[in-house]
């Protein structure tokens, strides 16, 4: 491409976006698993191997961040599978407990990108972890609209989620960007005809709005 060319489709690119959607879970916020799994070795002896072999192929996580189960029917199920009885106001905090205090996008990032487009969470996330993740993590003000798994009934990557990002964006898919650490998401994000990518860093991310012209 020659350099008029590519300068020409970046200042297209400019002005088509009118809203950037963000993932929550490894693009904003860190979190590990790990974390609440060790928690549950310490008390009740089951090791965070054997927790991952007994709730894989469950389907539990999926129920619960699609909003089909609430928490105290996930909190059961849980039980039942490990064999044990945590109770709630025990389970709650090592539940939430997967996630860093340190997130990979800065609040000053954040702040840029609301100020020159519209800021659109998407996530696939339950109610536990959201509401205890906005009361924690102050940098989130900066988004005008939250599109989240467990109130649509809906999970990325079905094509309903990103469309329903895209009107929280007020704006068509093919005027939005994208970022999401899993592969599978972005290609879902692509094939509604958003402009997506993988997210890798915050420098990269930051990369590939710059070439759109977005800050």
């Amino acid at each position: 491409m020659a350099r008029n060319d590519k300068r020409l489709t970046l200042t297209c690119n400019q002005f088509m976006i009118k809203a950037i959607i963000l993932d929550l879970g490894r693009v904003i916020v860190p979190f590990d698993f790990n974390r609440a799994w060790l928690q549950i070795e310490a008390r009740y002896g089951i090791s965070p191997q054997e927790i991952r072999r007994r709730l894989a192929g469950t389907g539990l996580y999926d129920l619960f961040e699609s909003g089909l189960i609430d928490p105290p029917e996930f909190l059961r199920r849980i039980n039942e599978l490990l064999d044990i009885q945590v109770p709630a106001d025990e389970f709650w905090p090592i539940w939430t407990s997967i996630f860093l205090p340190e997130t990979l996008l800065s609040d000053e990032f954040l702040e840029l990108l609301s100020s020159r487009r519209r800021l659109v969470l998407l996530s696939n996330t339950n109610i536990i972890h959201f509401e205890m993740i906005r009361s924690t993590y102050p940098l989130l003000r900066h988004f005008h609209q939250f599109v989240l798994s467990y109130e649509l009934g809906v999970m990325k990557p079905r094509p309903e989620i990103y469309l329903e990002a895209a009107r929280a964006g007020d704006c068509k898919p093919e005027e939005c960007f994208f970022a999401d650490d899993i592969k599978e998401n972005v290609d879902g994000a692509l094939r509604v005809g958003i402009d997506a990518v993988q997210f890798v860093s915050a420098s990269q991310l930051e990369s590939e709005l710059r070439q759109r012209g977005l800050i």
